[in-house]
């Protein structure tokens, strides 16, 4: 595989204390096509951005992450990708898990990857999260008749194909369920790939919480039935 066919997708508000160490651990790696979509931040997250390395784009206004990662896609396509990664911005995702996770797709045995936490146990899950994590799974299996053990991972690689069949409309945190609605509504061919989630101070404090996950329920469902 020829690392300069695959594009990082990374949505960032309010990162500018992560994003720069994010980007140079991907760029150390040999990725070196990295478009962040600072997503309204009132910080520098734009400008950290730029000064290590990636293409920086900007949303005006805070529109949230699903939209700031169809705008990163969509750069990406524009520029020729073949392969596309979304990874988050906060430090949770680690490098060493991108040869597994684009190896089915770069190989042509899957259109999308998707990375999950629980598959080899080795992601300290905080119990509340694991709970939600687990509830959202059995919620997307009733919505979608998809089987997954982690529907709501950030961390994906698919081709660039896959990525021009998909129809994201979803702004804000609802849009990891509907990359799962639109895996079955494209017919995708899609596999789980275990990764480790890195569970700091920082990444939890960034994270979603208890009634912000029941609101991107209440929001999922929404949009499942007015699609």
């Amino acid at each position: 595989m020829n690392k300069s066919d695959v594009w990082m997708v990374i949505a960032g508000y309010n990162e500018e204390k992560q994003i720069g160490h994010v980007i140079d651990g991907l760029k150390d790696a040999g990725y070196q096509n990295i478009v962040v979509t600072d997503d309204g931040s009132r910080d520098k997250t734009r400008e950290v951005a730029q000064k290590h390395g990636a293409h920086a784009l900007r949303h005006v206004i805070n529109r949230g992450q699903g939209a700031a990662l169809k705008t990163g896609i969509d750069y990406a396509l524009l520029q020729g990708a073949k392969y596309i990664v979304t990874f988050d911005a906060d430090g949770q995702h680690r490098v060493e898990d991108l040869p597994a996770m684009l190896k089915p797709v770069v190989e042509g045995d899957a259109d999308i990857t998707i990375g999950s936490r629980f598959l080899d146990k080795k992601s300290d899950v905080p119990f509340a999260r694991k709970v939600l994590l687990k509830g959202s799974v059995f919620v997307i299996w009733l919505f979608y008749g998809v089987k997954m053990t982690d529907a709501h991972n950030g961390f994906r690689a698919f081709t660039a194909e896959a990525a021009r069949k998909m129809d994201l409309r979803a702004d804000r945190m609802e849009h990891a369920s509907e990359f799962i609605d639109e895996i079955r509504r494209r017919r995708l061919r899609y596999r789980e790939v275990p990764v480790i989630i890195k569970y700091t101070d920082y990444s939890k404090a960034r994270g979603q919480s208890s009634w912000n996950a029941l609101r991107i329920l209440y929001k999922m469902i929404l949009h499942k039935f007015l699609r």
